[in-house]
Protein backbone atom coordinates (compact mmCIF):
# COMPACT_ATOMS: atom_id res chain seq x y z
CA UNK A 1 0.00 0.00 0.00
CA UNK A 2 1.39 3.36 -1.06
CA UNK A 3 2.14 5.83 1.70
CA UNK A 4 0.34 9.20 1.68
CA UNK A 5 2.58 12.13 0.67
CA UNK A 6 4.63 13.77 3.40
CA UNK A 7 3.20 17.21 4.24
CA UNK A 8 5.09 20.46 4.74
CA UNK A 9 4.21 24.14 4.89
CA UNK A 10 6.83 25.04 2.29
CA UNK A 11 9.51 23.32 0.18
CA UNK A 12 12.63 25.03 -1.18
CA UNK A 13 14.71 23.41 -3.93
CA UNK A 14 17.40 24.87 -6.18
CA UNK A 15 19.94 23.94 -8.84
CA UNK A 16 18.06 21.13 -10.55
CA UNK A 17 19.74 21.99 -13.89
CA UNK A 18 17.10 20.49 -16.16
CA UNK A 19 18.55 19.92 -19.62
CA UNK A 20 21.84 18.45 -18.39
CA UNK A 21 22.93 14.83 -18.25
CA UNK A 22 24.00 15.21 -14.62
CA UNK A 23 20.57 16.35 -13.38
CA UNK A 24 18.99 13.84 -11.00
CA UNK A 25 15.54 14.51 -12.42
CA UNK A 26 14.05 11.13 -11.47
CA UNK A 27 14.93 11.73 -7.86
CA UNK A 28 13.67 15.31 -7.61
CA UNK A 29 10.41 14.43 -9.40
CA UNK A 30 9.92 11.45 -7.08
CA UNK A 31 10.51 13.74 -4.10
CA UNK A 32 7.89 16.24 -5.28
CA UNK A 33 5.38 13.50 -6.16
CA UNK A 34 5.59 12.17 -2.61
CA UNK A 35 5.32 15.51 -0.80
CA UNK A 36 2.65 18.17 -0.47
CA UNK A 37 3.02 21.79 0.59
CA UNK A 38 1.19 25.09 0.38
CA UNK A 39 4.21 26.77 -1.21
CA UNK A 40 6.98 25.49 -3.49
CA UNK A 41 10.00 27.72 -4.03
CA UNK A 42 12.15 26.92 -7.08
CA UNK A 43 15.22 28.87 -6.03
CA UNK A 44 17.19 29.35 -9.24
CA UNK A 45 18.92 27.22 -11.89
CA UNK A 46 15.95 24.89 -12.20
CA UNK A 47 16.29 24.96 -15.99
CA UNK A 48 19.87 25.21 -17.29
CA UNK A 49 19.58 27.87 -19.99
CA UNK A 50 23.31 27.78 -20.64
CA UNK A 51 23.13 24.11 -21.56
CA UNK A 52 20.00 24.62 -23.67
CA UNK A 53 21.96 27.08 -25.80
CA UNK A 54 24.69 24.48 -26.40
CA UNK A 55 22.36 21.56 -27.15
CA UNK A 56 20.72 20.04 -24.12
CA UNK A 57 20.34 16.49 -22.79
CA UNK A 58 16.60 16.95 -22.32
CA UNK A 59 14.52 13.79 -21.84
CA UNK A 60 10.88 13.01 -21.17
CA UNK A 61 11.68 12.92 -17.47
CA UNK A 62 12.69 16.58 -17.63
CA UNK A 63 9.34 17.39 -19.24
CA UNK A 64 7.61 15.23 -16.62
CA UNK A 65 9.09 17.41 -13.88
CA UNK A 66 7.64 20.56 -15.50
CA UNK A 67 4.27 18.92 -16.08
CA UNK A 68 4.04 17.75 -12.47
CA UNK A 69 4.44 21.30 -11.20
CA UNK A 70 1.92 22.62 -13.74
CA UNK A 71 -0.61 20.01 -12.63
CA UNK A 72 -0.08 20.94 -8.98
CA UNK A 73 -0.65 24.61 -9.82
CA UNK A 74 -3.82 23.82 -11.74
CA UNK A 75 -5.32 21.07 -9.56
CA UNK A 76 -4.09 21.89 -6.04
CA UNK A 77 -3.72 25.68 -6.41
CA UNK A 78 -0.12 25.26 -5.26
CA UNK A 79 1.70 28.56 -4.82
CA UNK A 80 4.93 28.37 -6.82
CA UNK A 81 7.67 30.99 -6.59
CA UNK A 82 10.37 30.68 -9.23
CA UNK A 83 13.47 32.76 -8.48
CA UNK A 84 15.96 33.56 -11.22
CA UNK A 85 19.39 31.98 -11.00
CA UNK A 86 22.50 32.54 -13.08
CA UNK A 87 21.86 29.59 -15.44
CA UNK A 88 18.33 30.86 -16.15
CA UNK A 89 19.37 34.52 -16.16
CA UNK A 90 17.51 35.16 -19.42
CA UNK A 91 14.42 35.59 -17.24
CA UNK A 92 15.93 38.67 -15.60
CA UNK A 93 14.83 41.10 -18.31
CA UNK A 94 11.15 40.17 -17.83
CA UNK A 95 10.83 40.18 -14.04
CA UNK A 96 8.75 40.32 -11.97
CA UNK A 97 6.00 38.23 -13.59
CA UNK A 98 2.90 36.69 -12.07
CA UNK A 99 0.50 34.15 -13.61
CA UNK A 100 -2.14 33.18 -11.10
CA UNK A 101 -0.39 31.32 -8.27
CA UNK A 102 2.94 31.29 -10.15
CA UNK A 103 5.33 34.15 -9.42
CA UNK A 104 8.72 34.59 -11.12
CA UNK A 105 11.12 37.07 -9.50
CA UNK A 106 14.69 37.56 -8.26
CA UNK A 107 14.07 37.31 -4.51
CA UNK A 108 11.29 37.45 -1.95
CA UNK A 109 10.68 37.60 1.79
CA UNK A 110 9.29 34.40 3.32
CA UNK A 111 7.26 35.37 6.38
CA UNK A 112 7.03 33.12 9.45
CA UNK A 113 5.63 33.58 12.94
CA UNK A 114 9.15 33.70 14.39
CA UNK A 115 10.60 36.13 11.82
CA UNK A 116 11.21 36.67 8.12
CA UNK A 117 13.62 34.86 5.81
CA UNK A 118 15.29 36.36 2.75
CA UNK A 119 15.06 33.91 -0.15
CA UNK A 120 17.26 34.31 -3.25
CA UNK A 121 19.49 32.17 -5.45
CA UNK A 122 22.69 33.83 -4.24
CA UNK A 123 24.65 34.41 -7.45
CA UNK A 124 24.69 38.18 -6.80
CA UNK A 125 27.73 37.54 -4.58
CA UNK A 126 29.58 35.44 -7.16
CA UNK A 127 31.85 38.01 -8.84
CA UNK A 128 32.89 35.64 -11.63
CA UNK A 129 29.29 34.86 -12.54
CA UNK A 130 28.31 38.53 -12.49
CA UNK A 131 31.38 40.23 -14.00
CA UNK A 132 33.30 37.60 -15.98
CA UNK A 133 30.67 35.74 -17.99
CA UNK A 134 33.21 33.99 -20.23
CA UNK A 135 35.05 32.57 -17.22
CA UNK A 136 31.74 31.51 -15.68
CA UNK A 137 30.85 29.55 -18.84
CA UNK A 138 34.35 28.06 -18.95
CA UNK A 139 34.01 26.98 -15.33
CA UNK A 140 30.62 25.48 -16.11
CA UNK A 141 32.15 23.48 -18.97
CA UNK A 142 34.88 22.25 -16.63
CA UNK A 143 32.32 21.25 -14.01
CA UNK A 144 30.32 19.34 -16.62
CA UNK A 145 33.48 17.49 -17.69
CA UNK A 146 34.31 16.69 -14.07
CA UNK A 147 30.80 15.32 -13.49
CA UNK A 148 31.04 13.17 -16.64
CA UNK A 149 34.29 11.68 -15.36
CA UNK A 150 32.64 11.26 -11.97
CA UNK A 151 29.80 9.23 -13.53
CA UNK A 152 32.27 6.87 -15.22
CA UNK A 153 34.34 6.53 -12.06
CA UNK A 154 31.28 5.71 -9.97
CA UNK A 155 30.13 3.07 -12.45
CA UNK A 156 33.48 1.41 -11.81
CA UNK A 157 33.04 1.82 -8.04
CA UNK A 158 29.53 0.34 -8.23
CA UNK A 159 30.95 -2.64 -10.16
CA UNK A 160 33.48 -3.08 -7.34
CA UNK A 161 30.69 -2.84 -4.75
CA UNK A 162 31.95 0.49 -3.41
CA UNK A 163 29.91 3.51 -2.29
CA UNK A 164 29.33 6.63 -4.42
CA UNK A 165 32.23 9.09 -4.35
CA UNK A 166 31.88 12.78 -5.26
CA UNK A 167 34.98 14.24 -6.89
CA UNK A 168 33.45 17.72 -6.77
CA UNK A 169 32.86 17.59 -3.01
CA UNK A 170 36.35 16.24 -2.43
CA UNK A 171 37.87 19.11 -4.43
CA UNK A 172 35.76 21.71 -2.63
CA UNK A 173 36.86 20.32 0.72
CA UNK A 174 40.57 20.24 -0.11
CA UNK A 175 41.21 23.26 -2.34
CA UNK A 176 41.79 26.33 -0.19
CA UNK A 177 40.36 28.80 -2.72
CA UNK A 178 37.13 26.80 -2.94
CA UNK A 179 36.80 26.70 0.85
CA UNK A 180 37.44 30.45 1.07
CA UNK A 181 34.87 31.15 -1.67
CA UNK A 182 32.15 29.25 0.18
CA UNK A 183 32.98 31.02 3.45
CA UNK A 184 32.93 34.46 1.78
CA UNK A 185 29.66 33.65 0.00
CA UNK A 186 27.98 32.69 3.27
CA UNK A 187 29.30 35.74 5.11
CA UNK A 188 28.11 38.19 2.45
CA UNK A 189 24.65 36.65 2.33
CA UNK A 190 24.22 36.80 6.10
CA UNK A 191 25.25 40.48 6.09
CA UNK A 192 22.68 41.25 3.38
CA UNK A 193 20.06 39.34 5.37
CA UNK A 194 20.80 41.37 8.48
CA UNK A 195 20.61 44.61 6.48
CA UNK A 196 17.14 43.63 5.23
CA UNK A 197 15.94 43.01 8.79
CA UNK A 198 15.47 39.24 8.35
CA UNK A 199 16.37 36.52 10.82
CA UNK A 200 17.53 34.05 8.19
CA UNK A 201 18.38 33.43 4.54
CA UNK A 202 17.51 30.55 2.21
CA UNK A 203 19.69 30.24 -0.90
CA UNK A 204 21.33 27.84 -3.35
CA UNK A 205 23.88 28.45 -6.14
CA UNK A 206 27.06 26.93 -4.67
CA UNK A 207 25.74 23.33 -4.54
CA UNK A 208 26.73 23.08 -0.87
CA UNK A 209 23.81 22.28 1.44
CA UNK A 210 23.96 23.88 4.88
CA UNK A 211 21.96 24.68 7.99
CA UNK A 212 23.84 26.82 10.50
CA UNK A 213 23.81 30.09 12.39
CA UNK A 214 26.31 32.82 11.52
CA UNK A 215 26.47 35.99 13.62
CA UNK A 216 22.91 35.43 14.80
CA UNK A 217 21.57 34.81 11.25
CA UNK A 218 20.16 31.41 10.25
CA UNK A 219 21.88 30.38 7.01
CA UNK A 220 20.09 27.70 4.97
CA UNK A 221 21.36 26.43 1.63
CA UNK A 222 19.18 23.93 -0.23
CA UNK A 223 22.14 22.37 -2.06
CA UNK A 224 21.37 20.90 -5.49
CA UNK A 225 19.91 17.98 -7.45
CA UNK A 226 23.14 17.11 -9.23
CA UNK A 227 25.18 15.71 -6.34
CA UNK A 228 23.83 16.43 -2.86
CA UNK A 229 20.14 15.80 -3.73
CA UNK A 230 18.85 17.96 -0.91
CA UNK A 231 16.11 20.45 -0.06
CA UNK A 232 15.02 22.84 2.66
CA UNK A 233 11.56 22.22 4.09
CA UNK A 234 9.38 24.21 6.46
CA UNK A 235 7.62 21.71 8.69
CA UNK A 236 4.00 22.09 9.79
CA UNK A 237 5.16 23.41 13.16
CA UNK A 238 7.10 26.22 11.42
CA UNK A 239 10.59 24.77 11.93
CA UNK A 240 13.06 24.55 9.04
CA UNK A 241 14.98 21.42 8.15
CA UNK A 242 17.62 20.38 5.63
CA UNK A 243 16.71 16.97 4.21
CA UNK A 244 18.52 14.58 1.87
CA UNK A 245 16.91 12.38 -0.74
CA UNK A 246 18.68 9.19 0.34
CA UNK A 247 16.99 9.40 3.74
CA UNK A 248 13.66 10.39 2.16
CA UNK A 249 13.87 7.39 -0.18
CA UNK A 250 14.08 5.05 2.82
CA UNK A 251 10.41 5.87 3.47
CA UNK A 252 9.44 6.43 -0.17
CA UNK A 253 11.43 3.94 -2.30
CA UNK A 254 11.92 4.86 -5.95
CA UNK A 255 11.04 2.49 -8.79
CA UNK A 256 12.31 2.51 -12.37
CA UNK A 257 10.79 4.87 -14.93
CA UNK A 258 10.42 3.87 -18.61
CA UNK A 259 10.81 7.51 -19.68
CA UNK A 260 14.38 7.68 -18.36
CA UNK A 261 16.87 8.70 -21.07
CA UNK A 262 14.16 9.04 -23.71
CA UNK A 263 14.67 12.25 -25.68
CA UNK A 264 11.72 14.64 -25.87
CA UNK A 265 12.04 17.00 -28.89
CA UNK A 266 8.87 18.86 -27.92
CA UNK A 267 10.12 19.77 -24.46
CA UNK A 268 10.83 23.43 -25.15
CA UNK A 269 7.27 24.06 -26.30
CA UNK A 270 6.09 22.53 -23.05
CA UNK A 271 7.92 25.25 -21.13
CA UNK A 272 5.83 27.90 -22.85
CA UNK A 273 2.73 26.21 -21.40
CA UNK A 274 3.76 27.33 -17.90
CA UNK A 275 2.29 30.78 -18.39
CA UNK A 276 -0.73 29.56 -20.34
CA UNK A 277 -1.81 26.87 -17.89
CA UNK A 278 -1.07 28.94 -14.79
CA UNK A 279 -3.51 31.63 -15.96
CA UNK A 280 -6.40 29.17 -16.21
Amino acid sequence: MKKPPRKYKSIFISDVHLGTANCKVREVTHFLENTRSDRLVLNGDIIDGWQLNRGSDWTRLHTKFIRHILQRIEQDKLEVIYLRGNHDDILGQFLPIQFGSLTIDTEFIHETDSGNYLVLHGDIFDTITKNFVFLAHLGDWGYKLLMSLNRLYNKYRAWRGLEYYSMSKAIKAKVKQAVNFVSSFEEKLTKLTEAKGCKGVICGHIHTPADKTMNGIRYLNSGDWVESLSAIVENLDGSFELIYFDKFADDFPMTSDPDDKVADPESLSDLVDIGIMAQR
